[in-house]
């Protein structure tokens, strides 16, 4: 059984994940060509590293799970994100997405069995409370198209998490991983070859860029991510996606020379506030051993 000290060290460990993933703003507007999605070079080169790493296929069900949850973890969140952040401020995009903890809560309840915790619901309207008072501005304007969109890449990747511990793969986390990001990447193929304008010749700047985000924005962050899923429950490591905006708020102001406001300081605290109050919640609970059954050859990471 799981120890307050040992949650305590999965859930800091797995915090890394969306503190990284909320640099993805800074990175894609500083070293990326401006205005270009970059999910199938995000996801796919990632993906096909992992793979002549781990050098294992997926078998049986797995192939039809690996593509059900690459879509819903990566080809169609990101795509959705995309729309969502074209269509609308940052702000009112990052607010509409805040709202994935509280759809992790009820899919829980649906296909895991997990009672809903009322301090868990109370967590989850605090830290999206919160993610509002930290990027949204006096301007910021709602537009039908983005909202929709942010809501279906929610929708999405809370089932894709939710389905990800359901399903408890028999296979390493670095194999987990691998199979999502490659098969989110073969989906996302057709819709750039056709839908996506060509990419312009990277200079060194935009090959960093992309190499980040594959490398470090993609491949070792859902590693990490993944790793925690296997060990937290849903609706606790959800919360922790409420670290992205705070991160990309503090890079703004640290690397951007943006101001911090009141209203933001205090958005900052109820964010905290929101993801202390779900992790809390969990560590009353009784403790859960990990799902995931690792390889004997390839122990996770």
């Amino acid at each position: 059984m799981k120890t307050n000290a040992r949650y305590l060290a999965d859930v800091l460990t797995t915090a890394v994940a969306p503190a990284i993933w909320g640099s993805t703003y800074f990175v894609t507007t500083s070293f990326l060509p401006q205005g270009y999605p970059v999910a199938l070079l995000r996801a796919l080169p990632a993906g096909l590293l992992l793979l002549l790493i781990v050098r294992k296929l997926p078998t049986g069900v797995w192939w039809g799970r690996a593509f059900i949850l690459g879509a819903l973890n990566f080809s169609f969140f990101w795509a959705m994100l995309f729309v969502s952040a074209y269509r609308l401020p940052g702000g009112v995009a990052a607010t509409v997405g805040a709202v994935q903890p509280l759809i992790v809560i009820a899919l829980s309840r649906v296909f895991l069995g997990k009672p809903i915790q009322p301090l868990a619901v109370v967590a989850g309207f605090v830290g999206m409370v919160g993610v509002g008072l930290l990027v949204l501005t006096p301007k910021a304007a709602l537009d039908s198209i983005g909202v929709a969109a942010g809501l279906a890449g929610a929708v999405s990747m809370a089932f894709g998490t939710v389905l990800a511990r359901r399903w408890a793969p028999p296979v390493s986390n670095l194999t987990f991983t691998a199979w999502q990001l490659t098969a989110g990447g073969i989906l996302l193929v057709p819709f750039a070859l056709l839908l996506e304008p060509a990419l312009p010749m990277p200079t060194a700047a935009n090959l960093a860029g992309i190499a980040y985000l594959g490398l470090i924005g993609a491949a070792f962050t859902y590693l990490l991510w993944f790793r925690g899923l296997s060990r937290i429950e849903p609706s606790a490591i959800s919360s922790l996606g409420f670290l992205s905006p705070v991160v990309a708020t503090l890079l703004g102001w640290l690397a951007l020379s943006q101001s911090l406001t009141p209203v933001q300081i205090a958005g900052f605290a109820m964010v905290l506030a929101g993801v202390w109050l779900s992790q809390r919640t969990m560590m009353q609970l009784r403790p859960i051993r990990p799902a995931a059954s690792p390889e004997p050859a390839n122990r996770p990471v």
